[in-house]
């Protein structure tokens, strides 16, 4: 046979924009045709859009997906394509749909719905049941959907070895967090390796509410060498020409494949597909193999290509932030003037009595050097006012956290007034290790619509920052900025350290609290301090009221305060003391 020539075109669909997102698959089809491709392949859910949620519950929605699957099927002609879309016969499923030659040939239903961390697909599913492969020309492939290749034993499994499968392909919406793409590539390159075939891998790409998805679409050769990787967090076409002998080949030198047999209760169903010519085709130079990003470059995408899509996708302008001459406000304000455009970002200083003069300084030149526009607010006046109005009710009680907490919220009722007048959203500027322990002022530093470094702990907002400065060459990021103590400036002479531990022993903590999910006990093990361990998990805990009230904002480490972290605000529970009485 000659070579089989593969695309896999990663997308960044939006969730429910149907029509969109089809004319999308539509023309990348037709590119993939005219590159000479015999099969395409697109990401999971690439019609609806992922993850749609509750949308799966409206039929309407359902029938004007299947509509637009079947219009994609029928520009199918002289090629076999593979995207993903919600179907319903009987009961829903996450299906793969199998085009072929202008028609719908067949239609894989995902088996293993993932419901833990960010998933909720029993919510919505039926478990796809049995196994399918397909014989095109001689080569015999299986397709599955995301979860199921995460098995050693599942569908794309028992496609190679029950039902002699040569080539498997996998459509995905993987969502990224760091580490993943590592572990994903080693886990594909096993599959390839266990199975003596071909795995191709699509993934989506794109920002979604709190997921992003980072693309870095994959293809293994049957002894796991790499092939072909997409980009990450761009939308890409790769290409890849297979040996389809190159397996049988394979499984002879393998002994573990010379004594598979086939397994009558598994036996997949056989779809034959309709002989295709072999298309004219230009040669195909070589594979696509885009470089891995290293780990803080990566961090970095994620965020900005999170923070483009989630405003671009609401139907924003632009976007606003307090800009306070402080390392999170200096890191928000970079992602948001590289993912948008700096015209479109907008800074706003506030000052007032505890302001130093150094935070302003660095404020604007950090305006200056992204290019973004800096308005200043004086709010003296305004945290004045409150105190006068307050002064006979308050009495002589000193000054504490109350007058302390009057500031952000002053700051937040303006910037949410001008997203009212000039149409920008607004970016919060708190990180996990603040966002963690509850360092953060409801209806102050948490007003807004955008979280963007919601899920960065404090260290990693240091690492980023000093990335970005060496990608510009420059100190785009005051260096003063990076060096001085992090504070709040809402006291004399305030430091966060003066409220909480030191960030490079606050965020180990945090970690293994959140992201672990360790026990206070497993922590001391670790040999964690047992006075920040109980002073850590007892700030999370009590701080569960403000997160439920904070905006979404990417999920990029594996366990994010989100749709992976659900606890109950009330909650008498302790780790270390079992149940609290009732009395």
């Amino acid at each position: 046979m000659p070579a089989l020539r593969l695309a896999l075109c990663q997308l960044n669909p939006t969730v429910g924009d149907v029509a969109a997102n089809a004319a999308a698959v539509v023309s990348r089809l037709h590119a993939a045709r005219n590159g000479g491709a015999d099969i395409v392949v697109f990401p999971e859910m690439v019609v609806a859009g992922y993850p749609p949620e509750d949308l799966l519950l409206k039929p309407d929605f359902v029938a004007a997906c299947m509509a637009a699957a079947r219009d994609i099927a029928r520009e199918s002609q002289g090629l076999t394509a593979i995207f993903g879309c919600p179907w319903f016969e009987g009961d829903l499923v996450n299906a793969a749909i199998i085009a072929h030659d202008g028609a719908v040939a067949g239609l894989v239903a995902k088996r293993f719905l993932p419901n833990y961390g960010v998933f909720d697909e029993n919510r919505y599913f039926a478990a796809g049941q049995g196994t399918t492969v397909f014989d095109r020309g001689g080569l015999t492939f299986g397709v599955s959907v995301c979860e199921d290749i995460w098995y050693p034993d599942g569908p794309p499994t028992e496609q190679a070895k029950h039902g002699g499968a040569r080539l498997l392909i996998n459509i995905s919406a993987s969502p990224y967090h760091m580490g993943k793409g590592t572990s994903r590539e080693r886990m594909l390159a096993t599959r390839a390796a266990d199975n003596g075939a071909f795995v191709a891998y699509a993934n989506l790409v794109g920002g979604q509410d709190e997921l992003v998805f980072d693309g870095h679409s994959l293809v293994f050769a049957p002894d796991g060498s790499l092939l072909a990787r997409g980009r990450q967090f761009d939308e890409d076409m790769v290409w890849c020409d297979l040996d389809v002998d190159l397996p049988t080949r394979q499984r002879l030198l393998d002994p573990r494949c010379r004594k598979w047999e086939p397994a009558p209760a598994c036996r997949p169903v056989r779809t034959a597909l309709s002989p295709l010519a072999s298309p004219a085709r230009p040669a195909l130079a070589q594979a696509t193999m885009a470089a891995p990003l290293e780990p803080v470059a990566e961090v970095y995408r994620a965020l900005v290509t999170a923070t483009r899509d989630y405003v671009r996708k609401s139907g924003f302008c632009g976007v606003a932030l307090g800009l306070s001459g402080g390392i999170d406000s200096s890191l928000t304000a970079a992602v948001a003037a590289d993912a948008l455009g700096p015209e479109n970002v907008l800074g706003v200083a506030m000052p007032t009595r505890f302001s130093s003069d150094d935070s302003l300084e660095d404020a604007k030149a950090l305006a200056e050097r992204l290019g973004i526009e800096l308005k200043t607010v004086v709010i003296e006046p305004i945290f004045q006012a409150f105190l006068d109005a307050l002064g006979p009710i308050f009495g002589d009680r000193p000054f504490d956290v109350t007058e302390e907490n009057l500031q952000p919220r002053v700051r937040g009722t303006l910037l949410m007034a001008l997203s009212n007048k000039f149409g920008r959203l607004v970016l919060t500027t708190g990180n996990k290790s603040e966002v963690g322990v509850g360092y953060s002022t409801l209806y102050g530093d948490t007003a807004g619509g955008y979280a963007v470094i919601k899920d960065v702990p404090k260290t990693l907002v240091y690492a980023l920052s000093r990335w970005r400065n060496e990608q510009a060459g420059l100190d785009v990021i005051p260096e003063r900025v990076l060096v001085k103590p992090p504070t709040a400036e809402l006291r004399p002479n305030q430091k966060d350290s003066d409220s909480l531990p030191e960030y490079d022993v606050l965020d180990p903590a945090l970690r293994a609290y959140v992201e672990l999910g360790l026990s206070p006990a497993a922590m001391l093990e670790r040999g964690l301090d047992p006075a920040v361990v109980d002073r850590v998990t007892r700030l999370v805990d009590r701080n569960e009221y403000k997160r439920r009230q904070s905006p979404p904002g990417p999920k990029i480490t594996s366990r994010a305060f989100g749709k992976d972290w659900r606890l109950p605000i009330v909650n008498r529970y302790s780790p270390d003391r079992g149940p609290c009485p009732t009395s």
